[in-house]
């Protein structure tokens, strides 16, 4: 069965923020459930695991060599990729693929010194891979670094996952309106705002994007600490079939429970 994990929710300075009183953050040190780490996944079939980023500095203590069979990378900010860093020394004699969008820079010396990882050929817009239980499909966004998020399925269930964008390249947003999605796994780092941010985007614009997407679920995920607080005190709801993400979900094809972080 295909278990979809959230390793983290979070953007990239994370929930709480060192040395940030807000109340978001106030209440993320001392309730584990309201922290956010790194915007990622793991992918777990009966093959073993797939990480889609590998932004977490503990990912040899949550998951053993033998059982990661591959990473995708949707970009290679470094709180995507800085959990490879001190991994690839591995002595073991089997590499690992990690597959990525076309970024000639990389980070740092990652594609110098490789290690176990195996970087594949670059992924083409709307390329297509099956592994043993799930088929992935590449997605152009709009960030500053090349970056693509992923159509995740196995079956009838779809979920698009869309991290670090700031709206949808035309063909992108054609695409998913052209194939049904049930959970849109989607970059929202922001509060309302009156202009988008460069980068990412604010609540407006994501459920907008949600919206026009025809998807039949809206999970916000790469979120900061100003949108939890804006949550928090807001009057304002989300609309029926828009939710949170948190750390630790599993998506089920059946459904979404809670993970033991200790599991």
């Amino acid at each position: 069965m295909l278990k979809i994990e959230f390793l983290g929710s979070g953007n990239a300075a994370g929930v709480p923020v060192w040395g940030c009183r807000c109340s978001a953050c106030l209440q993320a040190q001392t309730d584990p459930a309201k922290r956010r780490r790194s915007a990622s996944l793991a992918i777990h079939t009966g093959e073993g695991v797939t990480l889609v980023d590998a932004g977490l500095t503990d990912l040899a203590e949550r998951f053993s060599f033998d059982s990661v069979k591959r990473v995708l990378l949707t970009h290679f900010h470094m709180d995507h990729v800085q959990g490879l860093f001190h991994l690839r020394w591995s002595e073991e004699a089997r590499q690992i693929p990690v597959f990525r969008p076309d970024d000639p820079l990389g980070a740092d010396d990652l594609y110098k010194h490789p290690g176990v990882f195996q970087f594949q050929p670059p992924f083409k817009p709307f390329d297509s891979v099956e592994w043993p239980g799930f088929r992935v499909v590449a997605l152009p966004l709009i960030h500053s670094r090349e970056t693509f998020g992923y159509l995740i399925s196995n079956g009838d269930y779809c979920m698009a996952y869309l991290t670090d964008t700031a709206g949808f390249p035309a063909e992108t947003l054609s695409y998913l309106q052209r194939y049904p999605v049930d959970d849109l796994v989607l970059d929202c780092s922001e509060p309302p705002r009156e202009s988008m941010p460069r980068n990412h985007n604010d609540l407006n614009t994501a459920l907008d994007l949600w919206r026009h997407s025809g998807a039949t679920r809206l999970w916000l995920t790469h979120i900061s600490h100003r949108l939890d607080c804006w949550l928090e005190h807001s009057a304002a709801t989300l609309p029926e079939g828009v939710h949170i993400a948190r750390d630790g979900m599993l998506f089920e094809i059946e459904g979404v429970v809670e993970l033991d972080n200790d599991t």
